[in-house]
């Protein structure tokens, strides 16, 4: 694989941004993509939910006094507005000119879960991924105070029942574990102990805010310091402590480069992250442009994003529907704002049962005839997608029309594959013949055949 592409892959989410990686260099593409700006404004489909605590209240008023189906409704209403959210950031995706910010903001999302299940109130889901998105290449420690104290992550972690005469332990227990030191980097004490000093922060009108009846002001230890601590003073202790920069290098390694990161490199970069008080931008320049030179091509398996949307950029879906694509990608395992737990989607492989290859080659498939996919009907239930003939799309293959047969494969494995071996190229070879000739008639339905083989193969499925 050219390695333009391949890096546009890992920094995006196709190989759109490759010829400006050529033409710029890595560095200055970096350098553009920590720049880029974040929109502030509220999306239009957030219009009519909540956002204040009155707003909130009245609608609860509301539903106690509602017949079911009109409580039916309302909650309906709510569930194709968090399904609009999926539609609105996937676009975002698409089309920003420098995607690293939204891959990114899709890391920490998956790093920092807050699922609109839980949480049941959009505007909250929208805050949550607005911090991320804004604090995306800022600071580490600044971030975890950030997104700790807002109101979908106290809602979801059960801090909201976090108080002084019954402790909730969640967010106190998954800020240590998951957030920042990672297992067997503390004790169940500094939990317990860590739920004294959380006790009391709730839902405030912007962000969590502590009530002071719920509070517990009685000194305790946390992770060996001794204090009154409220949050901002323990995320401070947790960032003193020695092994605080492994876990989240280690993640982003995993995120952007290698299923599988060999340890020295995670210490070598952690080590580095800590040197620079835990600034993101440096930590990643350092990590793409060092492993930019490295064979590192097949090391990890392209998520459902990854997939669907590199295969409808060499396709040339004008306008792909992101509705779709939320559907694809959740039957894939990868449904935006609501992972299956808060550890977040496991990746690797997971991304790649015998059940999920089976999707993508039937995605593939449908894709490449110019077909839309669609949700099965109740009575294929067993079935994630099926052809639906009323719905076409216009898909053009870019390829050399004036090659041979052994110039366009070596094109299409270029741009497609990390790697083609003999038995590759055989069956490359059966599908485009010796005898290719690109002004024959159905020559551009050959060239398809063999780029539909060979997003069917596991070279393509892996970056």
């Amino acid at each position: 694989m050219n390695n333009h592409t391949l890096w546009s892959l890992r920094l995006g989410y196709s190989a759109k941004q490759a010829k400006t990686i050529e033409k710029i260099g890595l560095k200055k593409f970096l350098e553009q993509s920590f720049t880029t700006k974040v929109d502030s404004k509220i999306p239009d489909f957030l219009d009519d939910s909540p956002k204040s605590f009155q707003e909130l209240k009245d609608i609860r008023k509301t539903l106690i006094a509602a017949n079911p189906e009109a409580k039916k409704e309302m909650q309906k209403k709510e569930i194709q507005t968090s399904a609009a959210m999926k539609e609105w950031w996937i676009d975002k995706m698409i089309k920003d000119e420098f995607p690293l910010r939204e891959k990114m903001t899709c890391f920490w999302h998956n790093h920092y879960v807050s699922t609109f299940q839980k949480v049941k109130v959009n505007y909250w889901v929208f805050q949550h991924n607005q911090i991320l998105r804004e604090n995306a290449f800022g600071n580490f420690k600044t971030l975890t105070k950030q997104i700790v104290q807002s109101n979908a992550m106290v809602r979801y972690l059960d801090n909201v029942d976090n108080r002084k005469d019954k402790l909730n332990e969640n967010l106190s227990r998954e800020l240590l574990e998951l957030f920042t030191l990672g297992i067997g980097n503390y004790t169940e004490q500094d939990i317990k102990n860590g739920a004294k000093g959380l006790a009391g922060l709730g839902i405030g009108e912007e962000n969590a805010i502590y009530r002071k009846i719920f509070e517990d002001n009685e000194p305790f230890v946390y992770l060996g310091k001794k204090g009154n601590f409220k949050v901002d003073e323990m995320i401070d202790i947790i960032f003193e402590q020695p092994n605080i920069p492994y876990l989240i290098t280690r993640k982003i390694l995993k995120w952007f480069i290698y299923d599988n990161p060999k340890e020295e490199l995670v210490r070598y970069y952690g080590d580095y992250f800590k040197k620079m008080d835990f600034e993101i931008k440096p930590l990643l320049t350092k990590i793409f442009t060092e492993e930019f030179d490295k064979n590192n091509a097949g090391s990890k398996i392209k998520n459902p994003l990854e997939y669907s949307l590199q295969l409808m950029d060499e396709l040339n879906v004008a306008n792909p529907n992101t509705k779709l694509i939320a559907f694809f990608i959740k039957e894939q395992g990868m449904d935006l704002f609501s992972q299956p737990n808060v550890k977040g989607w496991d990746g690797g492989n997971s991304w790649l049962t015998s059940q999920v290859f089976l999707q993508r080659n039937n995605v593939a498939d449908l894709l490449c005839n110019g077909k839309n996919i669609t949700r099965a009907q109740k009575e294929n239930e067993n079935r994630m997608m099926k052809q639906n003939p009323n719905q076409h799309l216009k898909v053009k293959l870019n390829w050399d029309a004036v090659g041979n047969n052994k110039e366009i494969i070596a094109q299409l494995s270029d741009r497609l594959l990390f790697q083609t071996d003999k038995d590759n190229q055989q069956d490359f070879e059966q599908i485009l013949k010796y005898d290719f000739d690109s002004k024959t008639e159905g020559s551009e339905n050959a060239v398809m055949r063999l780029f539909n083989f060979m997003v069917k193969t596991p070279e393509f499925q892996l970056i």
